[in-house]
């Protein structure tokens, strides 16, 4: 098959002489897939940004070719590339906060591309850029494109960031962990219009995630990179059934599942080397519990074997007899250890306990902006969390998941309800008296670029936190302190003297992971902490506050879309829709056994290995304005099983078992 894009050779480094990207080759066809796979500073970004020249200052090109339908985009003046960006090349960044225009309106942005690229303008660019929010599931388009990108949740804005990557068209799609911010059910469907753009145009997509998952579903060809190389090159088939280089190996052992509840995940251990730091050898030889000493003295080249599949190590270079067929099943169990599992815990008694919380936002309009509505973010939610204990929330972006968390916090200021810690009261404490809880609750944020001061060092941020409240002593004993916490987060302890535009996007999570645990919490608001860490150091964050909750007893209030780090982390799950919990009970109960329509669709969008080619639950329609929600049951428009009473009156709480609660008319 004809290559649409064919990369050779590829090399890319740091003026100072260092390799980001070094020596990789691939290709891609129209209409397939090629997923890059890889730690976090791997250098998986920095070759999507090299194929669309969008290098940022000090680093350079210095070697291969990079041929789009046998045009050569190096040998392009900037005025022409500028016209392929866009148009032939798109590209989904990882960040759509940092990709958006903040002072444009997300519908003059991507009509801005329709003009550049499709010759659209007024109304007819207005209205196609309607029809692609719409295709990318952005809820009540007409009235989103009006809307500005801070007035967007992270998940919105990243599918703005899709529509208008496919504006324009492309040939090539380059996809930069495109559904990292989004919920499972907006996942499938983005995921479902790519594989439709792609069978319709014969669009091929260059896609960069960490997710094993989507890679098993939507990819055809998989390259693992690890510190700038290709370490393995194979068929989706071949990956899956086979994986050959021990970095692969570990990568699957780290996918936290519910087989793997109760034990540690099998991390890998220390971190990606350093950009030069490893002059000869093989650069992945640390932490490889399968070296010897050829793997620090000479750099493995990559060996094709007799099936087509690339793998670069000195393993398979020897082929020994027998040997192949022995590694490619190591490593793939998960640890045995179980000092961080998830033993009894020792006290039951509620740490946190929320009664009918309601956070409510005002809708002004006018010149004396008199207020014509209310949007109903959080409407009457109830739970508590013992100490010692795992609450997961989920559900769809938008659903006002964030707003709960901000509000037990008292970030948000309730509208009603009740939020009690420890037994006090926070709802109604003046700044001074909630100054004294601050340092038992603390959250890590969704986006961590945007939560670090880009202006302090990472030791300024870990002990700003420290030194407001007083904790650690002076300022010698809080800096020992910060590199026994840089250790367990995985983190360089020379990094604190680093800003935060310096890492990379799972790097930046991890140091706001570090900063809550710097003043040793008993409560842990999580909003999505994993979503931007590739699969081995969510397998770290997930050991450590695993064994930080066993260790310290604390207890987390976790929200994620991530439904597998639900089934290993979590003891109880509460689901939410449109600023209600519309199901709760165990983890077991809730993901073996789920009762409403709407638990039962979000498990049935989750990708899964061992589950490809599973019958899905299609959501119709999107999710209604929490501005104006539908009479009765707010899922009922949705709902294939609604009937009369499901618009009529909202269902009461129906009891399943003395854990397991749901509100549907289903089970009255």
């Amino acid at each position: 098959m004809t290559s649409l894009l064919k990369v050779t050779g590829l090399t890319t480094r740091l003026r100072n002489g260092a390799n980001i990207v070094d020596d990789i080759s691939f290709d891609i066809a129209a209409g397939e897939t090629f997923a890059l796979l890889g730690e976090s500073g791997c250098g998986k970004s920095m070759t999507a940004l090299s194929l669309m020249r969008l290098l940022p200052d000090g680093i350079e090109n210095m070697a291969g070719s990079v041929q789009l339908d046998d045009a050569e985009l190096f040998d392009l003046r900037e005025r022409e590339m500028c016209k392929v960006r866009g148009g032939k090349l798109a590209m989904i960044f990882q960040e759509p906060g940092l990709s958006l225009n903040p002072v444009m309106t997300v519908g003059e942005q991507i009509s801005e591309v329709l003009f550049l690229h499709q010759g659209m303008s007024g109304m007819v660019a207005r209205q196609r850029g309607v029809e692609l929010f719409d295709q990318v599931g952005i809820p009540d388009a007409a009235r989103s494109v009006h809307e500005y990108p801070f007035q967007l949740s992270g998940g919105m804005k990243q599918r703005v960031m899709i529509a208008m990557a496919l504006a324009g068209n492309p040939k090539l799609l380059i996809a930069d962990e495109p559904t990292t911010a989004l919920d499972v059910t907006i996942q499938a469907q983005v995921l479902e219009l790519l594989r439709e753009t792609q069978s319709r145009t014969g669009m091929a997509m260059l896609l960069i995630t960490h997710d094993l998952g989507v890679v098993a579903e939507t990819a055809h060809h998989i390259g693992v990179m690890y510190a700038g190389q290709i370490v393995e090159r194979a068929s989706r088939e071949q990956l899956f059934s086979r994986p050959l280089h021990p970095y692969t190996q570990k990568l699957f052992a780290a996918m936290p599942d519910e087989r793997r509840r109760g034990q540690l995940l099998s991390a890998i251990p220390g971190n990606v080397p350093s950009l030069g730091s490893v002059e000869r050898g093989c650069r992945f030889a640390s932490r490889c519990d399968r070296a010897w000493s050829r793997c620090s003295e000479q750099s493995p080249e990559l060996t094709v074997l007799e099936d087509g599949q690339r793998v670069r190590c000195h393993l398979y270079q020897d082929k020994e007899a027998g040997f192949e067929e022995e590694l490619s099943s190591a490593v793939v169990e998960p640890a045995t250890q179980t000092g961080g599992g998830n033993k009894p815990v020792t006290s039951e008694s509620s740490r946190l306990q929320v009664f009918d919380l309601q956070v409510h936002f005002a809708i002004r309009s006018g010149l004396l902006k008199r207020k014509i509505g209310q949007v109903k973010a959080v409407d009457g939610v109830t739970f508590d969390i013992p100490q010692g204990r795992t609450l997961a929330l989920v559900g769809e972006s938008g659903c006002g998941k964030t707003t709960l968390g901000k509000s037990m916090l008292q970030l948000i200021q309730p509208t009603g309800g009740s939020v009690r810690f420890a037994g006090c009261e926070l709802i109604g404490l003046g700044a001074g008296e909630l100054r004294a809880y601050r340092a038992n609750m603390q959250m890590v944020f969704q986006d961590p670029y945007a939560s670090l001061n880009p202006k302090m060092r990472v030791a300024e941020i870990l002990e700003e936190g420290m030194s407001a409240l007083s904790i650690g002593g002076n300022s010698t004993s809080r800096q020992a302190q910060l590199d026994e916490l840089l250790d367990k987060v995985g983190l360089d302890r020379a990094a604190k003297w680093r800003y935060p535009h310096e890492f990379s996007g799972g790097q930046r999570q991890r140091i706001a992971i570090a900063r809550a645990l710097a003043v040793s919490p008993q409560l842990l608001v999580c909003d999505e902490p994993t979503s931007a860490l590739d699969i081995s150091v969510q397998a770290q964050i997930l050991n450590l506050l695993k064994s930080l909750q066993q260790e310290l007893n604390l207890s987390y209030l976790f929200i994620t879309h991530n439904l597998a780090v639900v089934e290993y982390l979590a003891h109880e799950v509460c689901v939410m829709y449109l600023g209600r919990i519309v199901e709760r009970g165990t983890a077991e109960e809730v993901l073996r056994l789920p009762k409403h329509p709407y638990t039962q669709a979000l498990l049935s969008a989750v990708p899964r290995i061992d589950r490809l080619g599973q019958q899905r639950i299609r959501l119709e329609g999107d999710l209604p304005s929490p501005a104006n929600p539908p009479q009765g049951c707010h899922f009922a428009p949705r709902c294939t099983h609604a009937r009369a009473q499901c618009r009529a009156a909202y269902p009461t709480v129906s009891i399943h078992s003395a854990t397991h609660s749901v509100h549907c008319y289903l089970y009255e």
